[in-house]
């Protein structure tokens, strides 16, 4: 009876999460840097309202678009699929980045959805033109 109970309840849902989180620090003192990584959608739709980091003193979320860049405000996070934050797309800038961060230092980012859930993740410093982690 007891295997018959068990067979029929399902998995939990796989959680939000983020991985593979890293920044290209700045090319020059004074530059931006900017943040990437990997959202995983959790059983439920999310929406990204900002990332921080204690490692610059302000930070944004862009996308890049046909002409440049433009800043967002949210973005929305499907249940069950990713959404990326990776060069040529969605990105955080970081602006006036500690010039004390050198590679690969692990840095803190927090990630905050508009129902109040915060995801703090460590994220690789590589220098301005070295690849990011694969």
């Amino acid at each position: 009876m007891v295997a018959a109970t068990l067979a029929g309840c399902d998995a939990a849902p796989d959680p939000l999460s983020v991985d593979g989180a890293w920044v290209r620090l700045p090319a020059a003192p004074g530059r931006p840097g900017a943040a990437y990584f990997t959202i995983h959608g959790g059983p439920a739709p999310a929406t990204l309202i900002s990332v921080r980091t204690d490692i610059a003193i302000a930070t944004e979320m862009h996308e890049t678009v046909a002409t440049g860049m433009r800043p967002i405000a949210r973005v929305s996070v499907p249940a069950r699929q990713e959404t990326a934050f990776a060069p040529g797309g969605r990105h955080v800038m970081l602006f006036d980045v500690n010039p004390g961060v050198k590679p690969g230092r692990l840095i803190e980012l927090t990630l905050t959805f508009s129902n109040g859930t915060r995801l703090v993740r460590k994220a690789t410093a590589v220098a301005a033109g070295t690849p990011g982690p694969q």
